[in-house]
């Protein structure tokens, strides 16, 4: 349990709260959930140039990321086919991945294939059914892809200023606005709270919000004086009680109820407010495919995770398909901007292509 590794290493309850927040963020999980002690340590494994546990923003946006890994391959020599969606991997004679269609019905053809998509979508649509064993089918379908995260993007026409911490005159961005500023985390039973109320159904009436602005970091993301705010928070079910959907009014009464809990720490947040962008966990399946809405493509739990992730003896890369590799968040290690599962399986795919 990550209380009690925190419980033993710290007294604050604010300070305890406020890392606990890495032990569930993306995981429909409190931090009294058995397991959650793993996802604070997958989130603070790595190191940023040298620093270990560190973070950091992407200038430019996250999207600056993938194009500085386009940009690589295409010096390399691939060719990349920017909006394009695939239809389904194309299979051999003797059922091994020879390519991929698209559903403009161009076909590329490829000795391997290596799918950054989820599993779910990886072996539950682009490929039939009857081509993969039907326990392995089941595996993917039991996968627990339920995600308490709703990411609501806001345009500012300036930095909030937090009771706790003022502006300062000129309005430059303070320290803390350059960091990820943590709210409704006094305790983590406000954290326990918010994650029973998503579990019956019901939006968290006080979520765990996750505040960063990048452009006071990066000021081209912005116009002069104004900045763009990501809320990463949760809890949110994906389906709400009684089978009701996340119609307009629901997303709206959601956003507010955040809104309103910034406001308390920084009054004015609300009148600073130009536009809105409300992701929740439907939203983020369909627009980005994430299974679920979950941005590890499946929960980060013990039984998902290593040697069953994403299933039991296909944690390797390889699949049931020969030639077709699983290299995204749905396979070892997890999900994460680490690159992890893309490097080990382009290093398995490699392994095998010199033996075709």
């Amino acid at each position: 349990l990550l209380g009690q590794i925190l419980d033993h290493w710290f007294e604050s309850e604010p300070l305890k709260a406020t890392l606990a927040t890495d032990a569930v963020i993306g995981a429909m999980a409190s931090p009294h959930t058995p397991g959650s002690g793993y996802v604070l340590l997958h989130h603070v494994m790595g190191e940023l140039e040298g620093r270990r546990g560190a973070w950091g923003y992407v200038a430019g946006g996250m999207g600056a990321l993938s194009q500085a890994i386009a940009q690589a391959a295409t010096a390399r020599g691939a060719h990349i086919f920017a909006e394009k969606a695939v239809c389904h991997v194309l299979l051999g004679r003797d059922g091994e991945a020879q390519g991929v269609a698209l559903q403009d019905g161009t076909e590329v053809r490829s000795k391997l294939v290596l799918s950054n998509a989820s599993p779910q979508i990886t072996f539950l649509e682009l490929i039939p059914q009857e081509q993969l064993p039907k326990d392995f089918v089941q595996r993917i379908r039991q996968v627990d892809t339920r995600s308490p995260v709703t990411k609501i993007n806001v345009a500012v026409d300036r930095l909030p200023s937090f009771l706790a911490a003022p502006n300062a005159r000129d309005g430059q961005p303070l320290p803390h606005h350059q960091c990820s500023i943590h709210l409704n985390c006094e305790s983590t039973q406000l954290l326990h709270q918010a994650f029973t109320e998503a579990a019956h159904g019901h939006p968290s009436s006080r979520p765990m919000i996750e505040l960063c602005i990048p452009s006071a970091l990066d000021p081209g993301l912005a116009p002069p004086g104004c900045h763009v705010m990501s809320l990463f928070t949760q809890y949110t079910p994906s389906t709400l009680a009684g089978g009701r959907s996340w119609d307009e009014q629901a997303r709206n009464a959601y956003a507010d109820t955040v809104f309103d809990c910034i406001e308390d720490y920084a009054p004015g947040f609300k009148a600073s407010v130009i536009g809105r962008d409300i992701l929740t966990p439907p939203d983020l399946e369909r627009i980005f495919g994430l299974p679920g809405g979950n941005i590890f493509h499946g929960g980060m739990s013990l039984d998902q995770l290593y040697f069953a992730r994403p299933a039991p003896s296909y944690s390797g890369y390889r699949s049931p398909i020969p030639g077709l590799y699983l290299c995204g968040s749905g396979a070892h290690p997890g999900g994460g901007v680490m690159g992890a599962a893309g490097r080990n399986a382009a290093q398995v795919a490699i392994k095998d292509f010199r033996h075709l």
